[in-house]
């Protein structure tokens, strides 16, 4: 009797492997299991130790079982998103102490357990989001994961958070909500985490915006609200507060502000004194620009040391104000970047005022000559140091250096992107500048322009043909994409180290090169004198044998004779048969493209779902991706008990099908061989069929081949003859 059970337990491992290898053919030895988009309704079973990675995600799943994940006690990795999961046994979980990731996000869940969790020792990130549920719970769901680095959460019924739905989680590097339909926000819900670094929060819900803010002060370093339409918030947001405030950065994104909101928001914010850097991104702003300045003067000076704007899209925008009134806000600010955003100008007398700037982007905007000579006045900008006007409607080269060197600190500028055409003898530039960016700017040569002082200098994507300047400081050249067909001289530049040429005209160089030779001393070969006239020879003598050669090999099917013949020779060095224990299905299927509804949604179907199932081979499914298509035929024929040929007027005309066929010839129809089972799909005449495959006519005229009936009671007598051919 014991030798009974102990067979019986291992003959139900044995099934249960064969069930597992069938769904999930990549489980078979690797430690990385990947079952995602295979259409499964259950979790396989069979999954054992050994496994680490596995990947259900995309599949049918609607439950997990007790007993589904019991014995991979060493996954590390599970992911289950985009299933119908909508119940989970309470101890499914329970054998994962090793578990790192889990993802149920985008399932059906309509609440959360925190049962589900309980032995999750190890888990750092949980991805929930994308599910039904309206709320956490009373409690927390997440009390044992202690280790949890980056949790998401919410879905458009997410509703409410209460109290003590994080305790538990001390610190995470990434917390993401889904909030967008969030209506009830019970104050100190988030208080439990210590620290955030950063937060993301899609808050539709304006009204809960300053009781969550409040909350999150001393734990979040760095805050992203998205899609809100910023209230006029009249209490102050560190309300009951007290400093030191951990938060250094907000960012809003496709959020909507008012002239009357965005004037309280820098009111208010400027109490949080922890605040350095603010951003938004894809916003709207209707409005003009009026402004509460006096309120905002008299509410102190901003300790916002970094703003940036990209894509704002200000409604009125010919209608919108100087901001006259912020110079008290701005005489702190550091960086400042204002991007794609339709700026054309910034008043002098306000440009003034920034007189600790340090980095301005004004890239992809509106800016032209006679703007930017206001932008940068007499005493504007009197810090700065780097300077990108990149991808503005700048012209005249000699102009845009004059207006610059009235910064009298400038090092670095981007003027890249513009359309100088011309490029004059002589320029005044800042004398600090050391980096200067001229890339895609249309200049057909470089001049005496170019300052001196340079240490770094782009020019690349221009319509340069050579590189003569005197650069006694240039440490870096680029010169990417453009017509040189010689390399600069070493002796004008005697300090650069980095050196770009990619995508040029040079056509070879060498070491004396470097170092330099004397005119006289050089021969110069037919090839390097008349290198256009003799490249055009060989590429016109060259495209008349191609042309040639497609000629021939379409007339006389050279190349499908090639292919064959590889074939051919790669099949002779191989065993007639594949060993026993490779071969892993019961038949590949040969098929064309047109014939692939029949095939993958009925035969397939009736087949793989049989008691026992058949395994089929497919070439859209079970093909290895990267592998020559020949190979992929040859490997699958071997590692298959029968071949199965699924015959109609589109299979007899499909090249690749010629091919699958073209090697049965070698291996599988010979006379003594059973091994091929031909259906008929639909009545074929002899003549359609190509003459070169002989033996598939004779086999045709000789064998017993399948034919598919029009009605069911007789297409059920298909099926059984069917089944029975591959068993035999």
């Amino acid at each position: 009797w014991r030798v009974l059970a102990i067979y019986m337990i291992l003959a139900a491992h044995l099934s249960e492997q064969q069930v597992l290898k069938q769904a999930c053919p990549s489980c078979g030895t690797s430690q990385l299991c990947n079952c995602s988009s295979m259409g499964l309704d259950f979790i396989p079973p069979g999954l054992t130790a050994k496994i680490t990675v596995l990947n259900l995600a995309h599949n049918r799943i609607k439950h997990i079982r007790s007993q589904d994940l019991q014995q991979a006690v060493n996954l590390r990795t599970l992911l289950l998103q985009s299933n119908k999961i909508s119940s989970i046994d309470e101890d499914s979980f329970q054998s994962l102490a090793k578990l790192e990731l889990l993802d149920l996000s985008n399932n059906s869940l309509a609440h959360v357990s925190p049962v589900w969790f309980g032995h999750l020792f190890s888990l750092q990130h949980l991805h929930l989001q994308g599910n039904s549920y309206r709320d956490l719970g009373e409690s927390s769901p997440f009390l044992s994961l202690r280790n949890l680095s980056s949790l998401y959460l919410g879905n458009p019924q997410f509703s409410v958070i209460r109290q003590r739905n994080f305790e538990g989680i001390e610190l995470l590097h990434q917390l993401w909500i889904d909030g967008s339909n969030l209506s009830q926000y019970e104050q100190g819900s988030l208080k439990s985490i210590k620290k955030i670094n950063h937060m993301i929060i899609n808050l539709k819900n304006s009204n809960i915006f300053s009781e969550f803010f409040r909350d999150i002060l001393h734990s979040v370093t760095w805050l992203e609200v998205t899609e809100i339409k910023l209230p006029v918030e009249k209490k102050s947001l560190v309300q009951n507060s007290t400093r030191p405030f951990r938060i250094r950065k907000l960012t809003f994104k496709e959020s909507f502000f008012t002239d009357q909101t965005l004037s309280r928001a820098i009111v208010l914010l400027k109490e949080v004194t922890s605040l350095k850097e603010l951003e938004a991104v894809d916003c709207v702003l209707e409005g003009q620009g009026r402004w509460n300045m006096k309120e905002i003067a008299r509410s102190g000076p901003s300790f916002v040391e970094t703003v940036t704007i990209i894509k704002v899209v200000i409604q009125n925008f010919h209608l919108f104000f100087d901001l006259s009134g912020m110079e008290s806000q701005i005489k702190n600010l550091k960086r400042l970047t204002i991007a794609s955003s339709n700026v054309f100008m910034v008043p002098c007398n306000i440009a003034k005022h920034f007189s600790s700037l340090l980095y301005l982007d004004f890239h992809d905007n509106l800016l032209a000559n006679k703007r930017l000579a206001e932008t940068i006045c007499e005493g504007s900008w009197p810090s700065l140091q780097t300077l990108n006007l990149s991808l503005n409607s700048l012209k005249f080269l000699e102009e845009i250096a004059k207006i610059t060197s009235r910064l009298p600190k400038l090092n670095n500028l981007d003027i890249s992107q513009n359309s100088f055409g011309e490029i004059p003898d002589a320029c005044e530039w800042p004398e600090t500048l050391k980096y200067l960016n001229l890339s895609s700017t249309q200049i057909p040569k470089v001049t005496t322009c170019i300052p001196e002082t340079l240490e770094v200098l782009d020019v690349s994507e221009n319509n340069l043909k050579e590189f003569r300047l005197q650069l006694p400081f240039l440490k870096e050249l680029y010169l990417t994409k453009n017509q040189l067909k010689a390399l600069p001289g070493a002796t004008p530049i005697p300090n650069l180290v980095a050196l770009s040429v990619r995508r040029n005209k040079l056509s070879s160089f060498s070491k004396e090169e470097f170092e330099g030779a004397q005119v006289g001393a050089v021969r110069l070969s037919l090839m390097e004198c008349r290198r256009s006239l003799v490249v055009s020879l060989i590429c016109v003598l060259v495209f008349l044998a191609i042309l040639l050669l497609v000629v021939l090999g379409y007339k006389y099917h050279m190349v499908w004779y090639v292919r064959m013949t590889w074939a051919w020779l790669q099949a002779k060095r191989k065993p007639k048969r594949a060993p026993p224990k490779d071969v892993c299905y019961d038949a590949f299927v040969s098929y064309s493209e047109n014939d692939s509804d029949w095939v993958e949604n009925i035969m397939v179907r009736e087949l793989e779902q049989a008691c026992p199932p058949f395994r089929l081979c497919l070439h859209k499914r079970d093909f290895v991706p990267g592998k020559w298509i020949v190979d992929n035929i040859i490997d699958s024929i071997e590692k298959s008990r029968k071949t199965l040929f699924v015959l109609s007027e589109h299979f007899v005309q499909s090249e690749w099908c010629k091919y699958e066929l073209d090697f049965s010839h070698f291996r599988l129809f010979d006379e003594n061989n059973d091994t091929a089972i031909l259906i008929l799909l639909e009545p074929i005449q002899s003549k359609a069929i190509p003459k070169r495959f002989c033996k598939l006519r004779k086999i045709m005229n000789t064998k017993t081949y399948l034919e598919w009936p029009a009605g069911e009671e007789q297409q059920q007598v298909f099926w059984e003859n069917l089944k029975g051919a591959l068993k035999s």
